[in-house]
């Protein structure tokens, strides 16, 4: 074989190798899945959102919550049964509070007992999402979000701000509007969570968290730790399943020239260094 030869078989081999890596990513997962609904006897649903190389070149891909993500939930609720529980995993920043709504009230509505998984994080739309479930299970330093509303770069309750600080003479048109807009998302919002927790809270407690949660008392990527949520008296357990960590750990990043984070990939304890060989 010539050089030119081996040098496109290289090219084609470098150039199959991601998409050979995501199917077979995406094979283990479903196997994962199909074990862990088999000893659950659930629906699990998974909604995760990470760079991973997607493409022939390897170029990463950014995803948030959208219309599609929605659809496909709703599709997947739709084809389980009323008495089947729901285990639905999540992480991601958020996404269309459109679409983040959608995926609440569906699952918010099942008949079966729904329990949201946070491996890691869920923000914004993701907290919105997990204040639907009859549970949340967290791990011990997974964190939740504010879901205040985000109009475009900007924080609705900042917008406001903006009103309360100066005349309407100082105003141009384009923030009154603007700010018309942030005052109804944010009652909007604030509406939605309220129906969300008050299955779970007494009617006045729904409603202080939820005023909480969606006005801009923090910035909106504040971290809502397990002991906060459990403060703030939203039903959360820090009892993660092993299999759920591992099926996070088969949505990888974009590999890269050199890891940021390395260890040796095996349990450790102490047994292991007092050993000899």
């Amino acid at each position: 074989m010539n050089p030119i030869d081996l040098l496109w078989l290289f090219f084609m081999f470098s150039a199959l190798q991601p998409v050979l890596r995501q199917r077979y990513l995406e094979a283990s997962r479903q196997r994962l899945l199909a074990r862990i609904e088999k000893e659950r006897g659930s629906r699990v649903i998974l909604l995760v959102h990470r760079q991973e190389t997607m493409s022939l070149l390897g170029f990463p891909v950014f995803r948030f919550i959208d219309v599609n993500d929605s659809e496909e939930v709703l599709r997947a609720i739709q084809l389980t049964e009323p008495e089947v529980p729901v285990d639905l995993v999540l992480h991601t920043p958020g996404g269309l509070v459109l679409a983040s709504l959608q995926i609440a009230r569906a699952i918010h509505h099942h008949p079966g007992k729904v329990r949201v998984f946070v491996p890691h994080y869920a923000m914004s739309g993701g907290t919105l999402i997990s204040l639907a479930a009859d549970e949340i299970i967290m791990s011990p330093h997974a964190v939740l979000g504010p879901v205040d509303p985000q109009l475009g770069q900007m924080p609705a309750a900042s917008v406001l701000k903006v009103l309360e600080t100066k005349s309407t003479d100082e105003i141009d048109d384009q923030t009154i509007v603007l700010a018309d807009q942030a005052e109804k998302a944010i009652r909007q919002l604030r509406e939605a969570v309220e129906e969300l927790l008050e299955p779970k809270m007494e009617k006045a407690e729904a409603s202080q968290l939820a005023e909480l949660l969606s006005v801009g008392t923090w910035t909106h990527d504040y971290p809502i730790t397990y002991r906060r949520a459990k403060e703030l008296g939203l039903p959360v357990s820090d009892q993660m399943p092993q299999e759920f960590m591992q099926l996070m750990s088969l949505f990888p990043q974009p590999v890269k020239r050199q890891p940021s984070v390395e260890y040796l990939p095996v349990p450790r304890g102490k047994s292991a260094s007092d050993s000899k060989s």
